[in-house]
């Protein structure tokens, strides 16, 4: 039973042993709408203490560390801003944790199902509050979290601000200066060091590098309070960056015998920087001097020599965590997904660890430290086909807590059908004290691809680094190639299907079901990392949070009707796409609905679609829905070109929709890559999107047009038996176009 909403100023008490909170802000995703979730540690004067106590997009993390921003996710329905507390680390002089967000563009009255959510490391719900009368408002609190003696407590809120997030910070004490210069290191200046023969500049290199590429990756600007002075350290080389001949220089770095940053000139920063900060994109450095196109590069993370499984599985694993230590972008999104703090990232493989009477070795540790505190994850890792295994799992939970670490992430090619689910079922009691995550490898190379590409990584040896890691577990050989194989019910299932003998009560069905569901998921990520948009799975609201409805409502279309289908939205694109594979003709079916202009005769609406497709294939069907008429007319798209009139039955019928539909030719085989059907529906969906949706634009009306004559605003321009004429007809053709 869902836990009842709390109205505006009622509190709960949370559970004594809820010390581990996940907050999550949440909205209907409508495709385009950008919430940022913040938090704010106030003393009981309802103060910050200084400037580190604001947690927002620009500083994800506390300077105590009890508060972090965990980032952005997106479930079928809803997107989801998520933020971690741990109510131990909160420091006795912080009395209330203020639960916020902003927007920079729109208002909190334009999301629908506005709500947050308090969890605790088991996924309980702790604390619901709904928000259903937001209006203006650009910056909201939503909650307090608060003590009141011994206990934590939760207290709705609800008041927002119409100032945005810098109004919101000011008003709890928080400096905001958004006038400052952007003043960070000019990375070709380190470049040029070198050339010159600098001493120490290529120690210099990693420390600067990683904490900017960090900054550009995640949208952080770099925090020059972290900077230290160490007296005892030894300065052995002094540069200066980013200067111009008869300037001041704009950062001075001295480094110490270990090649460790002990002091910096940067002038001090007063205030917080709200603005987001763009990044930029380098691309990997090209090769140009091979002698011929046969000459091979030599390869960061090689696939020749991969034998067996375990030798497998250790290449995939001290690849990407030595990637992780080496771009700190990287590993900031994806430790992200765990609630670890912003601060740099350390990996080790296969330490041993003692349990009960036996040893035994994850295969990675991952370790964050920022601001006194160490944050620690085992990582256990599967490729191929390997399996997780429920009691290896619990075994690693139970070290967890002995060790007193935080959190256990297994990696595998298993894709769980929404995000926060595991592919395994452990003992939750486990669960009390550590929280434990999933990684598909599809994941990690959509978090490779998302930082390489649209976050963008400011070194270009890191960019290279990060290039290299996508290019290793794509390949076949890495056994990280996500999700591939639709399981052994596969052909069976797509066999009765055929025959027509499929029954709801096979057994089998669900297995395929749950197949398709992880497959549509993949293909989400897919296009979310090659677009740098985030794709969603559009989905009923009944069946959207419940996996188990989900299957069923899987199920119940494969067996009527030999189908398996999926909607996705593409933010910015004309209409949500569909997918249908269809099991009884074989055929890959991608759709896509487009609403039609709603002025002008119907032969300049077909017009108005027609020159936007003029480079998409001839067999692409158009199917034309009319208002107030239930038939539709379908014609192919080469048909249409040369006649148009073929779309339209009578003269004054009014054109509402347009749908497109291309099919093409669906794989047999569970798995593999040719006649495979996972391959099948990945090429369909892309080539359908790539041909037909990318170029379409979806109508938008003209601005209302001023006139000098009160006389000559008042002729209508609505289309009639002959429509517009004249001058008229040529500004709705324009009109039309956009």
């Amino acid at each position: 039973m869902e836990l009842e909403s709390l109205p505006r100023g009622a509190n709960r008490t949370l559970p004594p042993d809820a010390r581990r909170l996940r907050v999550v802000l949440s909205w209907r995703d409508d495709g385009d709408a950008e919430v940022d979730g913040s938090a704010l540690l106030l003393t009981d004067a309802r103060r910050v203490r200084s400037d580190a106590d604001f947690v927002f997009y620009n500083q994800p993390t506390s300077a105590d560390g009890a508060v972090s921003h965990s980032g952005r996710s997106r479930s079928a329905t809803s997107v989801e801003e998520r933020l971690s507390i741990d109510l131990d680390e909160v420091t006795a002089d912080v009395g209330v944790i203020a639960v916020a967000a902003s927007r920079e563009d729109g208002t909190f009255g334009d999301l629908v199902d506005l709500r947050l959510v308090v969890l605790d490391a088991t996924n309980d719900v702790l604390a619901v509050c709904d928000i259903a009368d937001a209006s203006t408002e650009t910056a909201f609190v939503f909650a307090e979290i608060y003590r009141r003696g011994s206990d934590w407590k939760v207290r709705c809120v609800a008041q927002g601000w119409d100032t945005g997030l810098s109004g919101l910070a000011q008003d709890f004490g928080v400096t905001v200066d958004e006038d400052v210069e952007d003043v960070s290191p000019d990375l070709g200046a380190f470049d040029d060091g070198l050339a010159e023969g600098n001493p120490g500049v290529d120690e210099l290199v990693e420390v600067v590098d990683d904490a900017e590429s960090g900054a550009a990756s995640t949208g952080q600007t770099v925090d020059d309070s972290e900077t230290t002075t160490t007296p005892a350290a030894t300065v052995v080389a002094s540069v200066t960056v980013g200067s111009n001949a008869g300037e001041a220089p704009v950062t001075t770095v001295q480094i110490d015998a270990q090649g460790t940053q002990v002091t910096s000139g940067r002038a001090a920063r007063s205030g917080v920087r709200t603005r987001k900060v763009a990044p930029s994109q380098p691309k990997p450095p090209a090769l140009r001097l091979a002698g011929a196109d046969t000459w091979q590069a030599a390869r960061l993370f090689s696939v020749y020599g991969v034998g067996s499984a375990g030798e497998q599985e250790k290449r995939a694993t001290s690849a990407l965590l030595a990637t992780m230590m080496a771009v700190r972008g990287f590993a900031r999104g994806v430790v992200s997904h765990f609630g670890a703090p912003g601060g740099a990232v350390e990996a080790y493989l296969e330490v041993p660890f003692e349990l009960a009477e036996a040893r035994v070795y994850p295969d990675g540790v991952l370790r964050v430290a920022r601001a006194g505190k160490t944050w620690t994850g085992l990582v256990e890792v599967k490729t191929g086909d390997g399996q997780l295994r429920r009691d290896q799992v619990e075994n690693y939970l139970d070290v967890a807590r002995v060790q007193g670490f935080d959190a256990v992430i297994t990696i595998s090619n298993d894709i769980p059908p929404a995000a926060g689910e595991h592919p395994v079922e452990v003992d939750k009691r486990k669960l009390r004290k550590v929280s434990l995550h999933h990684l598909s490898w599809a994941e990690v190379v959509h978090e490779a691809q998302m930082t390489l590409t649209h976050r963008g990584v400011a070194d270009p040896l890191q960019a290279w680094i990060l290039h290299e890691l996508i290019r290793y577990l794509q390949h076949p050989r890495s056994g990280a190639s996500g999700f591939d194989d639709m399981g052994a019910a596969w052909v069976t299932v797509r066999e009765a299907v055929s025959a027509g003998t499929l029954r709801a009560g096979d057994r089998k069905v669900p297995a395929v079901a749950e197949a398709w569901i992880r497959l549509v998921r993949q293909l989400r990520l897919r296009l979310t990392a090659e677009l740098g948009v985030t794709v969603a799975h559009v989905l009923p609201r009944k069946v959207a949070t419940d996996p188990a409805a989900r299957t069923a409502a899987t199920t119940t279309r494969l067996v009527t009707s030999g189908e398996l289908e999926a909607t996705v939205r593409v933010p910015g694109a004309a209409g949500p796409v569909s997918v249908v594979a269809d099991l009884r003709t074989s055929q890959i079916r991608s759709s896509v609905r487009v609403p039609a202009p709603q002025e002008g005769t119907p032969q300049r609406r077909v017009t108005w679609l027609l020159k936007q497709l003029k480079d998409a294939p001839d067999d692409v069907l158009v199917d034309v829905s009319f208002t107030g008429r239930s038939g539709s007319t379908c014609e192919r798209l080469g048909d249409v070109r040369n006649a148009p009139g073929l779309l339209i039955p009578e003269r004054d019928v009014v054109v509402a929709a347009f749908t497109l539909s291309r099919t093409s030719p669906m794989g047999t085989k569970r798995s593999g890559v040719k006649n495979a059907f996972i391959p099948s529906v990945t090429d369909g969906l892309e080539g359908f999107y790539a041909a037909v949706v990318q170029p379409l634009r979806a109508w938008v009306p003209p601005a209302p047009k001023l006139t000098d004559d009160p006389d000559e605003g008042s002729e209508s321009t609505d289309v009639g038996d002959g429509g517009p004429t004249g001058t008229d007809v040529e500004e709705e053709e324009e009109a039309l176009t956009h």
